[in-house]
């Protein structure tokens, strides 16, 4: 039992709140890129990717997992995009911190999203059943792409406002 609940349970909320962190960041991604911040959308992204993380390592696993690196590195990037939002209000070199945060915690939270479909999903599992195979890392090599000009459109966008 984690948080009262049973495994599969948990499991369940775990990736309802992996999802909806994933589909307000990119509501917050595209607001960045239109110059507006969303603050309301940024508190709901912020707040289900800081409990994705860590709700991750409540799972019963043994040992360190690479999946903890990635858990760690999200929290230091949300800390740093709360501290930019809420604290810095998004003044001086606070807006671009903010930015480039928030659309590096989205990637990660994208990043799981792509290994744990590559794990779970059997037609996907088949095309890469170690996670070493052309197809996983050309998806990766893919998304991580797509965030970096995201990235970089955001920080030139939100900038000039």
């Amino acid at each position: 039992m984690m948080l009262g609940m049973t495994l599969s349970t948990f499991t369940t909320f775990h990736v309802v709140i992996s999802l909806i962190g994933i589909a307000t960041g990119f509501i917050v991604v595209f607001g960045l890129l239109s110059a507006k911040p969303l603050k309301n959308w940024a508190a709901i992204f912020l707040l289900t990717t800081v409990l994705t993380s860590v709700t991750g390592f409540l799972f019963p696993f043994h040992g360190f997992k690479p999946s903890y690196v990635v858990g760690i590195l999200s929290l230091m990037v949300l800390a740093l995009a709360i501290l930019a939002l809420y604290a810095g209000h998004l003044a001086g070199a606070w807006r671009w911190i903010y930015v480039v945060s928030a659309v590096v915690a989205l990637y990660f939270n994208v990043f799981v999203l792509i290994v744990q479909s590559f794990a779970k999903v059997p037609a996907l599992k088949a095309l890469a059943p170690t996670q070493t195979e052309p197809p996983f890392l050309v998806a990766q090599v893919a998304v991580l792409a797509i965030f970096i000009v995201l990235g970089i459109l955001a920080v030139r966008r939100f900038r000039l406002t």
